[in-house]
């Protein structure tokens, strides 16, 4: 399956950066999955949630005001990042 990766507004109007899988919920409950998920600072990526190991994260949907592509620009920085951040944590685990 191919990766989709999108720019979240959430309605605390953070940017979050991220690899996304929609899933099956009830209302009210989490209903997208986000893989490796970045907040988008300036003009820089940096770790999201930063209290977790965790790569997955549960939101629900309700709490983004709306979900669009990246540009080149701002993908080719979460990749990169996200590379780095898996040569570390093989190097460090």
């Amino acid at each position: 399956m191919e990766k989709v990766i999108k720019c979240l507004l959430l309605k605390n109007n953070q940017v979050i950066v991220s690899e996304v899988v929609e899933v099956e919920a009830t209302l009210g409950d989490a209903n997208c999955k986000l893989i490796n998920p970045c907040l988008l600072n300036g003009d820089d990526l940096v770790d999201w949630l930063t209290f977790t190991d965790q790569n997955e994260i549960m939101v629900r949907s309700d709490d983004m005001l709306t979900v669009v592509d990246p540009t080149s620009e701002i993908l080719e920085k979460y990749e990169s990042l996200k590379y780095w951040l898996r040569l570390y944590n093989e190097a460090v685990y």
